[in-house]
């Protein structure tokens, strides 16, 4: 019926959880009532993560996901997600680091994009993902442009992530900051938003926005469920 995902999760617990929602309320949606998803879940110390990113030691980070992934592998996962796309900076080292697929956050995100026919986005999500290339190259190969906020507004996205949502704080005072922001974006040509912070989702709905918003959590989760369903 289902082919076992491994998540390498903690990063943070909040949108680990997120994941094995949405894994589990598909296996109900396409397996009916008390099916759930076959899942192993390695449980990384965010605290860790979060200090090795402030000293830039990524060769650390590397290491620590890696072993991650390889565990995941020797339990029997038939595939892997890394649940935070901030740590999709260590994808590559992980794809060869194990024999099975590693699906890209991105690259899941920008197939949605696409089936929009959108081909400018505005990306939200930590000063790691905002300001290094390795999600905006991923969206460029798609043929798709990202917005990026202003350094003031990504300082102020970025410390909401850290502050509140990796916690589970939800303030309705940082989700009119973080629509503030994307009003401006809009504004600015974006024709979709891009929650590129897996936590996001916490904060902004569809609802909320006038353009097509882009949930990364679900859509990274919704990937994984649909390439390991066995018919």
């Amino acid at each position: 019926m289902m082919h076992t995902i491994g998540l390498i999760g903690g990063i943070t617990p909040q949108s680990t959880i997120m994941y094995y929602e949405v894994l589990n309320n598909l296996a109900t949606r396409y397996f009916g009532e008390n099916n759930s998803c076959k899942v192993i879940i390695n449980s990384v110390n965010f605290a860790e993560i979060s200090a090795l990113q402030k000293e830039d030691r990524w060769d650390k980070l590397d290491e620590l996901m890696v072993n991650a992934a390889l565990s995941l592998e020797l339990a029997g996962a038939k595939c892997i997600l890394i649940c935070a796309n901030t740590m999709h900076l260590t994808i590559a080292a992980v794809q060869k680091a194990v024999k099975i697929p590693v699906l890209h956050i991105a690259e899941a995100t920008a197939e949605k994009v696409i089936n929009h026919k959108i081909k400018r986005v505005a990306l939200l999500g930590t000063k790691y993902t905002m300001e290094k290339d390795f999600y905006t190259k991923v969206l460029n190969s798609f043929g798709i442009s990202a917005v990026i906020p202003c350094l003031e507004d990504r300082n102020t996205i970025h410390d909401i992530i850290y502050s509140e949502l990796s916690k589970g704080v939800l303030k309705d005072a940082s989700k009119q900051i973080y629509l503030q922001i994307i009003d401006e974006l809009i504004k600015d040509g974006a024709e979709g938003v891009i929650l590129g912070c897996t936590e996001i989702p916490l904060l902004i709905k569809q609802e909320d926005v006038t353009v097509p918003v882009f949930d990364t959590t679900t859509i990274h989760a919704t990937k994984a469920f649909m390439d390991m369903k066995l018919t």
